[in-house]
């Protein structure tokens, strides 16, 4: 196989050194390229790009703003590898990345894998927590710990693998955001092609987020749930509604303890509440991020929860249309 590394960037010069910083660390022996593709940044990396031309088969693309999923699809399309490893550009890749993608697909070969996301010790405590928050078996991020079956994962676009072949057959992604990574899956399953998750191919991502930030992102992953529901609904699950009903039963609890001093329902959030605290803390050694991570996982729960909840309104009982009834989730091409 020739791996070509894809990563769009938007106005994030600092992130993509970090990042072609690793690449040059990989201790994989064949060669491979890497492709960025500058998604019309005010603040462009070219002079990044320069410091890294010796060390890496690079290739530098700058083009219109049209959203990431068209940047990766134009990067597939001059790349000159077979199989494509798309990257984000606030992930650092550990030395054995390369290695270990190709070994789990020359021992069971698939046109599309994701891998993990993990943090490093450098990430702020706010990172930490958002990290645990998107990633803990005790959140809706125990998808990427795991629960999904491993030969039927929808990979993140964060971390994504996918063959030539397969994109081709599938055109890439579409202009949905976010939302397009498990598009891209189901479409893919459509045509044929396997998934899965390759655990131990995984990034450390950044993840260059503040708390408003992330409720910004994660209410966009919310909205997008019900389009794709709404678009494949033999894909849909009724673990998708619970963040909406985790919110609505806090207020519903909130108010019974209020009205009858009854406590029952409100202790059960209470101890939820304490094995988040006591498993962060067992993670991460640190209270602060424990403490965090409270509220990481709030603001997780409530932005995709209200997300969800608002898209699933405006499409199944409204019958508006995805593109009129959320318009800031589509790239117009």
């Amino acid at each position: 196989m020739h791996f070509s590394f894809i990563i769009p960037v938007y106005n994030r010069p600092d992130e993509i050194d970090e990042l072609l910083l690793s690449l040059t660390k990989q201790n994989y022996v064949h060669p491979f390229e890497v492709v960025v593709v500058e998604d019309g940044s005010i603040i462009d990396c070219k002079a990044i790009i320069e410091k890294y031309q010796e060390q890496l088969d690079i290739s530098y693309f700058y083009k219109k703003n049209s959203g990431p999923g068209d940047s990766r699809n134009f990067g597939m399309r001059n790349a000159k590898g077979n199989y494509f490893i798309i990257l984000d550009s606030d992930c650092i890749i550990p030395p054995s990345y390369l290695s270990e993608a190709e070994k789990a697909l020359q021992e069971d070969f698939v046109d599309c894998y994701g891998g993990p996301d993990a943090a490093l010790d450098s990430f702020s405590d706010i990172q930490k927590a958002i990290n645990f928050s998107m990633t803990s078996f005790l959140t809706t991020g125990g998808v990427r710990g795991g629960s999904e079956k491993l030969d039927k994962f929808q990979p993140r676009s964060f971390n994504m693998g996918l063959s030539k072949k397969a994109f081709e057959a599938s055109n890439g992604f579409g202009n949905i955001h976010p939302g397009e990574d498990p598009d891209l899956s189901i479409r893919l399953w459509k045509l044929g092609f396997k998934t899965r998750l390759i655990k131990n191919a995984f990034v450390y991502h950044k993840r260059r987020i503040d708390w408003n930030k992330f409720q910004i992102q994660v209410n966009k992953f919310g909205k997008a749930r019900p389009i794709l529901n709404y678009w494949y609904p033999e894909y849909s699950k009724l673990t998708f509604w619970f963040p909406t009903l985790f919110c609505f039963g806090l207020i519903v609890s909130l108010l019974f303890a209020a009205l009858t001093k009854n406590m029952f329902l409100l202790s059960v959030y209470g101890i939820y509440f304490l094995t988040l605290f006591f498993v962060s803390w067992f993670q991460n050694r640190n209270i602060k991020i424990a403490l965090y991570s409270l509220i990481a996982v709030m603001i997780q729960f409530y932005g995709y929860g209200s997300g969800f909840f608002k898209a699933f309104v405006n499409i199944f009982l409204l019958k508006k249309l995805p593109e009129e009834a959320h318009p800031e989730l589509f790239f117009k091409k």
